[in-house]
């Protein structure tokens, strides 16, 4: 399984507390590490919650074809 990019998931949110900078809204927590980090240490299994941030983009991007005309 690939490590889980919490930058690039929904449920990932910073907080204003300085001790606890990070957070996880699917499970509810707040860290001073990553939230995947700590589900794998603390569950020893990669993060299920993770969803993207942005899934209809991530589809159009890798579907799009170069706009780009080379005509000479």
């Amino acid at each position: 399984m690939k490590k889980v990019n919490c930058f690039k998931c929904k449920h990932f949110h910073t907080t204003w507390n300085p001790s606890f900078p990070r957070a996880c809204k699917a499970y509810g927590f707040k860290t001073k590490e990553m939230p995947s980090a700590l589900v794998l240490k603390s569950t020893g299994t990669e993060c299920l919650q993770f969803e993207p941030k942005h899934p209809d983009e991530t589809r159009k991007r890798h579907q799009t074809s170069s706009r780009i005309d080379f005509r000479l």
